[in-house]
């Protein structure tokens, strides 16, 4: 799925067996050690005076949370972002030696790579250009005399700055998934999402939000910037009233709704439709699926009653914001006193190098726990990095680790007591047609017609992005193909697609989630729950609804789905009841999807580790059994601390809950879990036998 340019916006022991005497001979190699402790847990960090029943996340981790402070440049620090820093030192190296030999209009991939990052770096002739790249861009906004005109100018959204009422974005057709669709929904909000808008607990955030708006339109001396930065802000509290909430948006089913073009006119008239979709560059599409569709037709109300110059004022606002990271110091310090500082608790912007490897690449300026998917050059700069980086070995064992959790899946679904006959065998024939993506793309994206030059930044990322959404425009109308990546190799993430793929791409290869020299127990926690995870989002509240062909149907008999829902509803209570920060709470509905997930990620993984022993004994290492070292694994892989900004930010933006909740959420739901560390009641995560949540 395209998103906006970088600046924001499956025999089981035998299977298993295999597994395990490859990392074992790993293990045995003398020189080579895990990444943490003597055989992959880092002791050290735990906390042994915390009872693992009243807090498992703080016996595990409590230690290295005690003692590891969160870097001014960060708003959270982690085991996860450790393995992104090992990643940025990386790319960094990368491009320090491709800049250092580069022409400067380079006509290879290297080259092209350290040219932008080179551009990026010249503070000098930035700060010379000041607001001048972003000149053209905002006089055809003041030139603009109708809203046919400015509509216009928000189709530029996937490939340039401006800003849009409506996002876009091309991915396959879940009706139809042989072929593409191009697929709308809301947007127009430049504050995390709606509550900031609505919910008085944000009152504060909306306040400098405001004043933030007013002081980007001065900087590029838009008139009258204090009224019409009101008036903006007033603009987007209409279309967060008019919005979706996030926990409205993942049901699939009621966000896919196909209309023709007419269709589309008569649903929401008011917004220049016709205009949109030429400047996007698809115009000749006959059809498109909307998402929010009882939003569509308010949001385009709303367009159309909005006074012209409040909506110039907010495009002005939305290129200036989109383009305030490769603009000069007063851009850049405003875009971090108010995305990095006031939304996630960041108390110091990070230093240029890195920023300039987050344009090149991909991400966030404001690093959370994940690289971004798409950047300006993402998917050349993986090219690069898997060819440096990566190597046969670890993707042949990974291969092997997602057989074995594919496998215990299958043993489990066909087990599995609330599922009846009809659904059993459709939920077995999907997950028989998963694929596993490991590593990169197997074909390279084509950069041979883009022009990148060592003087132009601005430049450089609006034919890139221009670039990459040819890319996806371009395929529109041809057949879908089911190698493609969502998602750039050097991320540190995986997921579950709708090609049916499960894909891990390098960055997410490193220890503590996975390290081929680590006792086979920690990596089964870890890399092996979040197999276990990717799998299981294809059969959990959204993912049953696409079934094996990859469409969009609801495959599950009534009494069946009546079942599921009774239990997911269960774990999401026990999670709405979980407050991150005093009177904070996680949204149990939003979060609902990646909680049964992690649930059925370790789940699994535990399953898969059993089947690896072949029926012995598994080892004790420092006392500890093999279960209770894959339940340190998966808290271990979790390991780590926000600010508090960035929690409010969290629970109201964000599927996922707080790392903490994703340990001790999910092991007081696992029978093992109380066995191994011998929880009883009393204990503060106790869950009484007949109320603990068992899904998969």
């Amino acid at each position: 799925m395209h998103t906006k340019l970088a600046s924001r916006r499956g025999v089981v022991a035998a299977i298993a067996i295999v597994l395990t005497l490859s990392i074992s001979a790993q293990v045995a190699d003398t020189t080579a050690k895990p990444q943490y402790g003597a055989w992959g847990y880092d002791v050290a960090g735990a906390d042994k005076t915390t009872e693992p029943g009243n807090d498992f996340f703080r016996f595990a981790n409590g230690t290295w949370l005690d003692r590891t402070p969160i870097p001014p440049d960060k708003p959270a620090i982690s085991f996860r972002l450790l393995m992104t820093d090992r990643t940025e030192a990386r790319l960094h190296d990368m491009m320090e030696q491709a800049a250092a030999k580069v022409p400067h209009e380079p006509a290879d991939l290297e080259g092209k790579i350290g040219a932008f990052y080179k551009a990026f770096l010249d503070e000098a002739r930035v700060e010379q250009l000041g607001a001048k790249p972003i000149a053209p861009d905002l006089a055809q906004v003041r030139a603009a005399i109708s809203r046919d005109e400015l509509a216009a100018l928000m189709g530029r959204n996937a490939s340039d700055f401006e800003g849009t009422l409506f996002n876009f974005n091309i991915d396959v057709d879940l009706k139809d998934p042989k072929h593409y669709a191009l697929y709308l929904g809301q947007g127009g909000l430049g504050l995390p999402d709606r509550d900031y808008y609505l919910k008085s607990d944000f009152a504060a955030q909306k306040a400098k939000y405001q004043a933030y708006v007013a002081q980007l339109l001065d900087l590029v001396d838009w008139p009258d910037a204090d009224a019409r930065a009101k008036d903006v802000v007033d603009l987007e509290t209409r279309i967060a009233d008019a919005s979706w909430t996030k926990a409205q948006q993942r049901d699939p089913i009621a966000a896919y709704n196909p209309m023709s073009i007419a269709g589309l006119q008569k649903h929401a008239p008011g917004f220049g439709w016709k205009a949109f979709l030429k400047d996007a560059g698809v115009a000749n599409v006959e059809r498109v699926i909307v998402a929010e569709k009882s939003a569509f037709p308010k949001l385009a109300l709303l367009y159309a009653q909005t006074p012209m110059e409040t909506l110039q004022a907010w495009q002005a606002f939305e290129i200036a914001d989109n383009a305030a990271p490769y603009l000069s110091k007063a851009f850049t310090e405003a875009y971090f006193d108010m995305r990095g500082k006031t939304l996630a608790g960041q108390r110091q912007q990070q230093v240029r190098w890195k920023r300039g490897v987050y344009a090149v690449s991909g991400g966030d300026f404001l690093v959370g726990d994940r690289f971004g998917t798409f950047g300006t050059l993402g998917f050349g700069v993986g090219q690069l990095y898997n060819a440096k980086y990566f190597g046969p070995d670890a993707k042949a064992k990974i291969e092997a680790l997602v057989a074995s959790l594919k496998a215990a899946y299958r043993a489990r679904l066909e087990k599995l007591d609330w599922m009846g006959p009809k659904t059993k065998p459709e939920a077995l024939q999907k997950l028989d047609t998963y694929t596993i993506k490991v590593a990169g793309p197997d074909h390279p994206r084509d950069y041979s017609k883009l022009l990148i030059t060592d003087d132009d930044l601005v430049g450089d990322v609006r034919r890139a992005g221009a670039a990459d959404w040819a890319f996806y425009s371009g395929r529109l109308f041809g057949p879908v193909d089911r190698s493609d990546w969502s998602m750039t190799p050097q991320t540190n993430d995986a997921y579950n697609g709708s090609l049916r793929d499960i894909v891990f791409p390098v960055g997410i290869l490193q220890a503590p989630m996975f390290d081929a020299n680590a006792d086979p127990a920690i990596n089964y926690g870890a890399i092996g729950g979040v197999i276990g995870h990717e799998l299981t989002h294809g059969f959990d509240d959204q993912g049953r609804k696409i079934d094996a062909a990859g469409a969009l149907r609801d495959w599950w008999t009534k009494e069946d789905a009546t079942k599921f829902e009774a239990r997911s509803k269960m774990l999401g209570v026990q999670y709405s009841a979980f407050q991150p920060l005093p009177g904070v709470h996680v949204n149990g509905d939003l979060t609902m999807g990646e909680n049964i997930a992690d649930l059925g990620g370790i789940t699994l993984a535990l399953d898969a580790y059993h089947a690896s022993l072949g029926g012995k004994p598994a080892p004790v290492i420092d006392g500890l059994t093999g279960d209770q070292r894959v339940f340190l694994g998966w808290a271990q892989a979790w390991r780590g601390k926000v600010t508090d900004d960035y929690v409010r930010r969290q629970v109201v933006s964000d599927p996922h809950s707080p790392r903490q909740f994703r340990v001790n959420g999910v092991v007081r739901n696992v029978d093992a879990w109380y066995d191994a560390f011998g929880v009883k009641p009393g204990d503060e995560l106790y869950v009484a036998p007949e109320a603990r949540v068992h899904i998969w």
